[in-house]
């Protein structure tokens, strides 16, 4: 059993004290990228397995996964899930009807991959009903670090009063587009001998490539998936349209997923 506040203390606990980890989300992008299915997000349609239908969604968060052209990839980030390494953390989806976790196929699915269940955690950990502590207890911590961030090219990081070192940057499509920037970032951590770094990556399925590559090569460092987490302050838009916990928190919409806790059962 693992309860949602509790997985938050703990890793408020390990950014606290200085102990490194890395955090790696597997949402639902991730779920149709590892069952090797069709994902499509593009300005005026989605396209998620077998649905499809109208959808708004800005530059920074198009994407198309190609099951015939982008196997590859969904076989990478089957080793991302199945990888163990201490303090290597992979949060995983709930059903988001019901936020209750290992309830149906899809979790199931996951979990098949790994045994490990010291390190599964929630995807959602730091938003939806948790997020008011990420903004409040997370970024002051974080503040005092130095900080590697890896964002879209558009995103404005100059709001968001932390110490950047470096930042990457990457495109729309990333995971395609920018497929070898985890071995550029490895290189860059090598060279300059980078050493009690956080880094914050949100960079879609590209981040779960960057989390474990990177933790599991130079674990002197933390890693954190943020997702979507940061966006309103980066000047970017697409949250306003796709991101419901953001539009409940930022623009007062209130909706269930604003205040969800998920489940463990």
């Amino acid at each position: 059993m693992k309860n949602y506040k509790e997985e938050f203390d703990k890793f408020l606990k390990m950014l606290s004290e200085g102990e490194h980890f890395g955090f790696s989300r597997f949402s639902d992008g991730e779920i149709f990228i590892l069952k090797n299915e069709e994902l499509i997000l593009e300005e005026n349609r989605f396209v998620t397995g077998e649905r499809s239908g109208p959808g708004r969604y800005t530059k920074e968060e198009e994407k198309n996964y190609n099951p015939e052209l982008h196997e590859h990839i969904s076989n990478r980030l089957k080793d991302c899930l199945s990888a163990n390494k201490k303090n290597y953390f992979k949060g995983l989806s709930c059903n988001e009807d019901t936020a209750i976790c290992l309830e149906d196929d899809v979790l199931e699915y996951q979990t098949s991959f790994t045994t490990d269940d010291e390190h599964l955690t929630f995807s959602n950990l730091f938003i939806n009903a948790n997020y008011p502590r990420f903004i409040e207890e997370c970024m002051p911590l974080l503040q005092k670090k130095k900080i590697v961030f890896v964002a879209n090219e558009k995103a404005d990081l100059r709001k968001l009063g932390l110490n950047i070192i470096k930042d990457f940057r990457i495109g729309s499509n990333c995971f395609v587009n920018n497929y070898d920037l985890p071995s550029e970032i490895n290189e860059w951590i090598e060279a300059n001998d980078v050493e009690d770094v956080v880094f914050l990556i949100s960079a879609s399925t590209l981040t779960n490539f960057i989390v474990k590559d990177c933790f599991f090569k130079h674990p002197e460092n933390t890693y954190i998936d943020i997702g979507s987490s940061l966006n309103p302050w980066m000047g970017l838009e697409g949250w306003q349209y796709s991101r419901a916990y953001l539009q409940h928190w930022v623009l007062g919409q209130h909706n269930k997923y604003g205040v969800q806790e998920d489940t463990w059962s």
